[in-house]
């Protein structure tokens, strides 16, 4: 099985250098490859920025045509995937501006939307406790996971509560927990500081399980 094969039936793609070359020589299973294992994480970050489905697919496409026009250029100064989704964020930013979507990702500093509670403290373990910042109260207490109609509500709340957030924080969160960036990739994507980037997270984290947490232990699932 070639590595183009092994990538499209979900094995691990080849390296970066590979990858490449291949793109250079405008070798179409592999870019094919490429758009159908990235493709779904890209449109959730693009929508991230922008007003709708509909204009999140259009950047997508716009950041694979200008993948397509800008590889011969690409340097490696950073992997080939942080590389597509700068462009995926540009192209995005530009679009969000234009939907009054989202701020430009240049102003994504702290803000005042940023500070302050989200979270009330005293629902969350204190800094004496053997797992100080955990709930008071267990998981085990609310409705299994394993319930599949929970489960897909539970989804559904998180997807809403996440699409609620501010755009920075929606941003952050969507690159670091949906995406799996880590904190210097965010710093560098967005030309955060890392003060900033933690922050953003944080608050967004709190925001998204104050909201789980009120869901699970609302009375609408008695």
């Amino acid at each position: 099985m070639s590595s183009v094969d092994a990538a499209a039936t979900g094995d691990a793609l080849p390296s970066d250098v590979d990858i490449v070359a291949r793109l250079r020589a405008r070798d179409e299973a592999m870019f094919a490859t490429l758009i159908d294992r990235w493709s779904p994480g890209m449109l959730r970050a693009a929508r991230a920025f922008v007003s709708d489905e509909h204009a999140a697919q259009d950047v997508v496409q716009e950041t694979w045509l200008g993948v397509v026009r800008g590889i011969d250029g690409f340097q490696a100064r950073a992997s080939l995937r942080t590389w597509v989704y700068r462009i995926l964020i540009n192209r995005a930013k530009t679009r969000g501006v234009r939907d009054a979507r989202v701020v430009p990702v240049s102003s994504l500093v702290t803000a005042d939307e940023d500070l302050g509670p989200t979270v009330d403290p005293e629902r969350f373990r204190g800094p004496d406790d053997p797992h100080p910042g955990h709930w008071r109260v267990h998981p085990a207490a609310w409705p299994s996971p394993e319930d599949g109609a929970v489960a897909r509500e539970t989804r559904r709340r998180l997807t809403a509560a996440l699409a609620e957030l501010p755009a920075r924080q929606r941003i952050v969160v969507t690159l670091r927990d949906v995406e799996g960036y880590t904190g210097e990739e965010v710093c560098e994507l967005l030309n955060l500081t890392a003060a900033n980037q933690r922050v953003l997270l944080h608050r967004g984290r709190a925001a998204l399980r104050a909201a789980l947490e009120t869901y699970l232990t609302s009375g609408a699932l008695a």
